[in-house]
């Protein structure tokens, strides 16, 4: 999990900064980003299936990181935008699926997932805070986002990815499970979709998740404009991170003892238009501030909503049904996401190329409140939470 995240948390943060300083568009911006989520909706299903049905789950996840390894080389070396792209979006193809399969391989091999799961989880946040400052380390040091040859970032991600490919070799053999009910698991993950409640948390989980990209793709040129030094820019966006590891060990648990899985999700979804509200107010230390309840609305929303998924599966089809959430969220949730983020942010630029940050953020901070009203108001199944399932946080 810490490998798996740092690779992400390397590029992703502050990778929009670069671009903008490329020359790229809002759009072309967005359309990077987007090919992450692009690949999350073309790859998990197929990895999902090739690890329920096929090749073991560690044998998979290696040679998904070493090969996608070569392509962030590729893209990092690139600066143009139709290279870029084309570089990425093969990379994306490997890297997404293995987003899903990190988590079921542990629901295979752990002796109470339920239990373990969530503090092995957070590795993964730790993880993304840790390479935010060995970037910024790196950036103080040595001045890499000088580098006029390509991204300092993708590269760091790519000897990541290395590391990662290696280390997981040495995982536990997680060898597929045959169903003898249905050859194509990921059907029957689909099936969950028939429960009423279910469909409503998939669907506004895909419109929230649609409004976080006003967040992960114009977070660092935004920094910059309100006065944020470059080099400090992944260490400034790991506030979020910090914020998301103390939610976990302090309060998540509390929360769904005390008010349940349905108003701790509503919570979490309302910590994200506060944040973008505060990022209206044109003062530094308030705006980071604010990057807290990232930390709040991840934990308390997606983190919950990963137990939640884990607890209305099957055995045999909990990669798949984990690879579905991947795909309405991290897949094509995002993807139309970076295209509606991008499309806003071109729609608020003056003739200069400045952008106007508090008519920006305010279309994801009136999305996402209704979005909160709508899924209290609906969604009806708050199930009982176990003792065991608690600990899981």
């Amino acid at each position: 999990m810490f490998l798996q995240y740092a690779i992400w948390g390397s590029w992703t943060t502050a990778l929009g900064a670069h671009l903008d300083k490329l020359g790229f568009t809002g759009s072309e911006i967005a359309a990077i980003y987007g090919c992450l989520w692009l690949g999350c909706i073309i790859a998990p299903f197929v990895g999902g299936q090739i690890a329920d049905r096929i090749m073991p789950t560690q044998l998979f996840l290696s040679m998904a990181h070493l090969i996608g390894a070569l392509f962030l080389f590729l893209t990092a070396t690139n600066q143009d935008f139709s290279s870029m792209w084309t570089w990425m979006f093969i990379y994306s193809l490997f890297y997404a699926p293995t987003l899903a399969l990190t988590n079921s391989i542990c629901f295979r091999n752990l002796d109470n997932p339920e239990e373990d799961f969530g503090k092995i989880r957070m590795w993964g946040t730790v993880g993304w805070i840790a390479v935010g400052w060995m970037v910024t380390f790196m950036r103080n040091t040595w001045q890499t986002q000088n580098w006029t040859g390509g991204s300092d970032l993708l590269m760091f991600a790519g000897v990541i990815s290395i590391i990662m490919g290696l280390f997981c070799f040495t995982l536990p053999k997680t060898p597929p499970i045959a169903s003898r009910k249905n050859p194509l698991a990921f059907l029957e993950a689909l099936s969950l979709l028939k429960d009423r409640n279910f469909l409503i948390f998939m669907l506004v989980s895909f419109v929230v998740t649609t409004e976080l990209q006003f967040y992960y793709i114009p977070t660092a040129p935004f920094l910059e404009d309100m006065g944020a030094k470059t080099a400090w820019l992944t260490g400034i966006k790991t506030v979020a991170q910090i914020a998301e590891v103390f939610v976990l060990l302090f309060l998540l648990h509390l929360s769904i003892k005390k008010f349940g899985i349905r108003v701790t999700m509503v919570i979490g979804i309302l910590a994200w238009p506060i944040r973008y509200f505060l990022f209206m107010v044109p003062n530094l230390p308030v705006i980071i501030s604010s990057l807290t309840l990232h930390g709040f609305g991840f934990a308390f929303f997606f983190v919950t909503s990963q137990i939640y998924v884990n607890m209305k599966a099957k055995d045999d089809m909990r990669a798949s049904a984990q690879a579905m959430l991947t795909f309405f969220t991290l897949g094509v949730g995002n993807f139309l996401g970076t295209l509606f983020t991008g499309y806003i942010w071109d729609r608020f630029k003056t003739a200069e190329g400045d952008t106007i940050w508090w008519k920006f953020f305010l279309v994801p901070a009136l999305l996402c409140t209704v979005s909160a009203f709508i899924f209290l108001i609906f969604f009806k199944d708050d199930t009982k939470v176990s003792e065991a399932e608690i600990k899981s946080i």
